[in-house]
């Protein structure tokens, strides 16, 4: 099959974080069926379908699965020791319309339909979500015709978008400043860490499973299937997939699945509002996005705890899971360093990284950013907030891929391109996985 042959399978077409709290994603019990041995490395049964990563997309592919055919057994193995540690728990938790997408992509059909899914499954499991609307809002002349593009690009999404006016945008924010907006009905908030708390439930509930604290070290397919080494365990299995996040391309280099692609992680840092000043933003509120750059802009949106965060900017991590400057990894310093086309991005788009590199290091310029937005927010009015990675994909000739991306192998498929808007589309991802297992 073209799978087999290791053939790629492109799907054409996560924000201020929240801490993740212990309580909510303590490790549960693996399953015990899985065990065979009692030495130090065990030796797992086989099972039909072994996920890697418990993030929002490794969840909603293993809860999707155990739907679509009760009684298979599935393993979700997680180095962490709880669900959802990076980009879904550090996530803004917004409920993406698809406004922004090409038409016909993917990332445009499945957060439309991600977003349905979502609220129905919030609706059915209990998990807070609200739908709030947001405004996207021009402040330049220079940004109407790009929010012009905007409103038209909705209607070819399929989605209700109205163009107001600076009186209409005062009766949403009371304090926005703004020309001109497109005003979208159907975006929304919700908390993804209670998405995954109700998807682990869900796949337990199935006879599924959820192993943390286990590393992938290597895969190995052959015609039976695949035997994956981790860190506490050998796993014998008849189909993997690879939900890794900012891992994803090792786990996949290590069938030859990556395809020249390769993770650039991109930090986005962020600031909330403290609680006396959060009247100034009554929801979601975003500039007009530069189209060639893959970055949204700093923004501010009402979390469904009611607090607001504002931000981000997008810097260069120095570590996949580089939270901080701080956090750095000669490995992934080597490997930027190495990387040819992240130096011609960087060549590319030298003056808006150094823009972004200079919000990070000044708050005064991060402030100005957000005061083109609200202008009554004050430095003072800012509390630093825990920030979030990015796992962007980078073709082998520098580009940043727009869309999601899926890779093949024998018995392995590898989702290597799925930031946001994933996690909204998470349960439509999910389906499509299911759809290429079963055609596989």
């Amino acid at each position: 099959s073209d799978a087999s042959l290791g053939v790629r399978t492109q799907i054409m077409g996560v924000q201020p974080p929240k801490p993740v709290a212990e309580s909510r994603h303590s490790p549960r019990p693996a399953t015990s069926w899985l065990i065979e041995g009692a030495h130090d490395l065990l030796m797992l049964n086989r099972v039909d379908l072994t996920v890697i990563g418990a993030g929002i997309i490794g969840l909603a592919t293993a809860h999707r699965y155990l739907a679509a055919h009760p009684g298979k057994s599935v393993l979700v193995v997680e180095k962490e020791s709880g669900l959802a540690r990076h980009q879904t728990g550090r996530n803004s938790g917004v409920l993406h319309s698809g406004i922004y997408y090409l038409p016909g992509s993917m990332k445009a059909q499945m957060a439309v339909s991600g977003r349905s899914a979502m609220v129905d499954f919030c609706k059915e499991n209990g998990v807070p979500h609200e739908v709030c609307g947001k405004v996207i809002v021009a402040t330049r002349r220079d940004e109407l015709d790009r929010l012009h593009s905007l409103q038209v690009r909705a209607g070819e999404n399929g989605l209700e978008a109205e163009l107001i006016d600076r009186k209409r945008l005062a009766e949403i924010e009371p304090h926005c400043a703004g020309i001109e907006a497109v005003y979208v009905p159907s975006t929304g908030i919700v908390s993804y860490d209670a998405v995954c708390d109700a998807l682990r439930d869900r796949i337990e509930l199935a006879g599924g499973s959820v192993r943390y604290d286990t590393s992938v070290l290597g895969i190995e397919e052959s015609e039976e299937g695949a035997r994956i080494s981790t860190s506490t365990c050998e796993i014998k299995a008849s189909l993997v997939v690879n939900c890794a996040g900012l891992r994803c391309d090792q786990v996949a280099q290590m069938v030859s699945a990556s395809e020249g692609n390769r993770i650039v992680p991109f930090r986005g840092e962020y600031f909330e509002i403290v609680p006396e000043r959060s009247h100034l933003v009554k929801g979601l509120i975003y500039p007009v996005p530069d189209p060639s750059f893959p970055f949204l802009g700093v923004h501010l949106t009402r979390m469904i705890d009611g607090s607001v965060h504002a931000g981000p900017n997008a810097v260069l991590a120095l570590a996949r899971e580089g939270y901080r400057w701080r956090d750095i990894s000669v490995v992934q310093v080597l490997e930027h360093l190495t990387n040819r086309g992240l130096w011609k991005l960087a060549r590319k788009y030298w003056r808006t990284g150094a823009e972004e590199v200079w919000r990070s290091m000044n708050k005064e310029a991060f402030v100005r950013a957000l005061q083109r937005l609200v202008p009554e927010i004050r430095a003072e009015d800012l509390e630093a907030s825990p920030a979030g990675v990015r796992a962007q994909a980078m073709d082998a000739d520098g580009q940043l891929l727009d869309d999601f991306a899926i890779t093949q192998a024998r018995n392995s498929l590898h989702v290597l391109n799925a930031p946001s808007p994933a996690a909204t589309a998470s349960l439509e991802i999910a389906d499509q996985i299911v759809r290429m297992i079963d055609a596989h």
